[in-house]
């Protein structure tokens, strides 16, 4: 069975996002069930802070033992920071898809991106759990 947290939204494309102190930023990164999907993680490519995505576009591509995948962000914005830890060691995915393994923190460009986003019971319920 899959962790999904409760404090977090989700996409039926398996990314999540978890909001912060500030309401206009987000922190995005793909599900316990995802990882657990791809297998072991060996690469991940991600975009650079200041790097402007629309709802649905793909910001990067995550490489794991069983298959390569793009990365969709759920929002659109700007990114203000990349998880930089992820380069020298990608595996964290794995270990710890939803605090040390996030992607990267987008800056909304509409807030009301996050209405279209999945519940956890809806995603929960999308994963057959």
């Amino acid at each position: 069975m899959s962790n999904v947290p409760d404090d977090l939204l989700y996409t039926p494309e398996h990314e999540y996002v978890a909001r912060g102190k500030d309401p206009a930023v987000v922190r995005i990164g793909i599900t316990d069930y995802a990882q657990g999907e791809l297998g072991d993680v060996v690469f991940v490519r991600l975009p650079k802070a200041g790097d402007k995505f629309d709802g649905h576009q793909a910001f990067g591509e995550i490489e794991a033992v069983k298959a390569v995948s793009e990365l969709y962000s759920p929002v659109a914005g700007e990114v203000v920071e990349v998880n930089g830890a992820l380069d020298g060691d990608p595996g964290v995915i794995n270990r710890d898809p939803y605090v040390d393994g996030w992607m990267v923190k987008v800056r909304l460009t509409n807030a009301g991106d996050l209405q279209s986003l999945l519940s956890p019971q809806a995603y929960r319920t999308h994963i057959g759990e």
